[in-house]
């Protein structure tokens, strides 16, 4: 079964409500190719090996978490970006785009999905927080931080970085998936044990002991890659599609 592109976007523009988010990044169709769609591919990020992929599976569209134009970016098509989007031109293949709609959906979301994995009850997303990205929620029983690093690394298969606070047991947390280490003070003004996101920066040491909330850095792929899974898998059902899923192993 087909799929116009333009009634794909229309419809993705209302089931993530495009609209409500201030993004780095435009969410929705990125590159045109085909007007109607029967092949889609899904990944984390448009890379050019996703791209390769797409291509080799005949791929009438790409979607994914992480798209192209970012904010502040050199705007020239020339050399990566130039290859990427050439080839996607050259065998005419949509690339669509969806970036905090997807991080902070409240099922198919990166941050719901990882609450999920990790096992986490009494999940809530913290009202004062822009565009519902920080969520809080419990563990079932107490763990230690090495019992918890254990745990993350047993679920996404990578093991965290863990920046030390002064508690031994950790109990609640709050998680706000990718490079959103800087939502470490809005953690520990909910009094959490412990925070999760993606990456670290050098600041982050610091505040995790001065803030004493613990911090797990545990990858921005690592923790961004279920939602566009799951966002391809409720399309292919919704609209009947041929559906692909490429994860392209990142360790950051």
């Amino acid at each position: 079964m087909t799929i116009k592109t333009t009634d794909l976007v229309n419809y993705l523009s209302k089931y993530l409500q495009v609209d409500k988010f201030k993004d780095y990044a435009p969410n929705g169709l990125q590159v045109e190719g085909k007007q109607t769609i029967r092949t889609l591919v899904t990944g984390v990020t448009a890379c050019q090996a996703l791209i390769d992929k797409a291509i080799e599976l005949d791929a009438d569209a790409i979607l994914v978490h992480h798209g192209f134009f970012w904010k502040g970016e050199n705007p020239v098509l020339t050399g990566m970006k130039a290859k990427r989007i050439k080839a996607l031109m050259q065998n005419d293949i949509n690339l669509l785009g969806y970036h905090l709609p997807i991080d902070a959906h409240n099922e198919l979301g990166n941050n719901a999905l990882l609450g999920q994995k990790l096992g986490l009850i009494d999940v809530a997303i913290d009202a004062n927080t822009p565009q519902d990205l920080l969520w809080t929620g419990k563990l079932s029983k107490p763990m230690t931080p090495d019992e918890l690093a254990q745990h993350i690394e047993q679920v996404l298969d990578r093991a965290p970085l863990h920046l030390a606070a002064e508690s031994s047991l950790i109990e609640t947390i709050a998680w706000c998936t990718g490079g959103a280490q800087d939502y470490i003070d809005a953690a520990a003004a909910l009094q959490v044990d412990a925070f999760i996101s993606g990456e670290a920066s050098e600041r982050t040491f610091h505040q995790a002991a001065e803030l004493g909330v613990h911090y797990f850095g545990a990858g921005h792929h690592a923790t961004e890659r279920y939602g566009i899974e799951a966002l391809g898998a409720h399309l292919a059902q919704e609209f009947n599609l041929d559906w692909h899923h490429v994860d392209i192993n990142n360790p950051v």
